[in-house]
């Protein structure tokens, strides 16, 4: 299913990848090329690179600390060969069953545990995170990584959530948050073949017109009052007409396609192809396993390029004791207020529980 169950996330210690599906792939990627830029950087003494930039001493304040911003001149761009997982492909779900007959919806407080993160019962529908495809008709909903029914399940959201998220957070991961203002890095389009597009589902997805209505003015004007570089950037969706040659509608095959279990990753910096999680040809939880992407080796990253700039709040925040002290380091209070108040109760991704169980490894 291209994620790690809930139940082996302990065992991670944060060298096996917790989703790889392809947007999640490719938006931990360009994390890793992101912090090895502000490498180059800060390793040559240079003030900038094509598509990042040193920040001047009089931008950086308490609040947007960061020493590196993406240039304001780049825009960034996701293509995606089928439409995200999750809430945005909900009709190309229903479209594709040979009874489209909505499934029973059980009553709230009887929907079993496996259909929500965490079972708790909850007797309000819109807090439910909702098992993969399962009960299509229900939408604008938070969705686990959809897979067989017979996977043990897994806390991954899935990537329409993510997308949704970032366009709060931005795309940066909390630790390359670190280096990196998220000012300028939020994602500017979203590309879908016009086959993968409904119109409503990502409308109700990702627009201030849909689920993210909650994100009202005076919410994103709290964040930007705060001067953290936060606040509300709606992605634009567009549509091309050109399919991805090797996408299932390409093929001519009278066999159905199945999907690989390989994953490729390319940055300009380094290949790799993943399977289960880590590094093919070996063990899912052995160390040696380990990809760049995964959370222990973008956290040595981030750590060494705060050694090479030498800005002492920047190498303290790096060098917690646990990865989950870094997470709840001080730097981070302003990323952690915009994650509250999308998830919380009232928010627009609302449901939404934590994916834990893997944060209490050390760099050593």
């Amino acid at each position: 299913m291209k994620c790690l169950p809930a139940s082996k996330l302990p065992l991670a210690h944060g060298t096996v990848l917790h989703d790889w599906h392809a947007e999640i792939l490719a938006i931990r990627a360009f994390n890793r090329f992101l912090i090895q830029e502000c490498a180059d950087l800060a390793a040559a003494g240079l003030r900038s690179s094509t598509f990042v930039r040193r920040r001047e001493g009089t931008e950086i304040t308490n609040a947007e600390f960061q020493p590196f911003a993406i240039k304001e001149d780049v825009k960034i761009h996701m293509y995606c060969s089928e439409a995200p997982c999750g809430d945005a492909s909900m009709e190309l779900v229903m479209d594709a069953q040979e009874d489209a007959t909505p499934w029973p919806v059980p009553p709230p407080a009887a929907a079993p545990s496996q259909e929500v993160n965490g079972g708790d019962g909850t007797s309000d529908m819109s807090l439910l995170s909702l098992r993969g495809r399962s009960h299509f008709s229900l939408l604008g909903h938070i969705r686990l990584k959809p897979s067989r029914p017979d996977a043990p399940p897994t806390r991954s959201k899935s990537c329409t959530d993510k997308l949704a998220l970032a366009q709060t957070t931005s795309l940066l991961s909390s630790l390359t948050s670190l280096l990196l203002t998220p000012r300028t890095a939020y994602l500017s389009t979203l590309i879908l073949p016009a086959s993968q597009h409904v119109l409503a589902a990502t409308t109700r997805a990702f627009s201030a017109s849909g689920r993210m209505s909650g994100v009202v003015s005076e919410i994103s004007s709290r964040w930007e009052s705060q001067g953290s570089g936060y606040s509300f950037q709606p992605l634009k969706v567009e549509t091309v007409d050109r399919e991805f040659a090797h996408s299932r509608r390409n093929l001519s095959s009278s066999k159905p396609p199945i999907a690989s279990n390989l994953s490729a990753v390319y940055t300009p910096h380094f290949q790799e192809t993943i399977i289960g999680g880590v590094l093919q040809g070996r063990k899912q939880f052995d160390p040696r396993g380990a990809s760049r992407l995964c959370r222990k080796s973008l956290w040595r990253a981030v750590a060494d390029v705060a050694a090479l700039l030498a800005v002492p709040v920047l190498v303290k925040a790096t060098m917690g004791v646990r990865y989950q002290d870094v997470k709840a380091g001080e730097l981070l209070s302003g990323r952690r207020c915009v994650e509250e108040d999308m998830k919380g109760k009232d928010g627009s991704l609302r449901g939404w529980r934590r994916n834990e169980g893997d944060d209490d490894f050390r760099l050593d």
